[in-house]
């Protein structure tokens, strides 16, 4: 659950205007299939495949391998064939320091 201090409450976006900015957002993550799921990870916090599941917990109707394929683009198999390489050691480090930072939060 999101913090009080880092929620945007109602009042601040119509679901309108927040639908488009997620609408950008997921066609900028799709055109930037250089940027890595596990660097967003280490670096933001969260990923594409959080993007995914956090669309099929508000949901409620669709499952994960959907809500990722919604995401990405593609299937998530197929775009983690083409898009995603083996991770070092130091992006699993800074990942799991970044994921240690959201317990509460994501």
């Amino acid at each position: 659950m999101i913090s009080e201090r880092f929620a945007v409450s109602d009042n601040i976006l119509s679901d309108a205007v927040a639908a488009t900015a997620f609408r950008r957002l997921v066609a900028h993550l799709q055109h930037r299939t250089d940027v890595q799921n596990i660097d967003l990870m280490g670096t933001a916090g969260f990923c594409r495949n959080c993007l995914a599941d956090w669309i099929a917990e508000a949901d409620g109707t669709i499952g994960r391998e959907e809500a990722r394929e919604i995401i990405h683009g593609m299937p998530f198999a197929e775009w983690k064939s083409r898009h995603q390489g083996e991770a070092t050691p130091e992006q699993i480090a800074r990942m799991q320091e970044s994921v240690a930072k959201n317990a509460d939060n994501h």
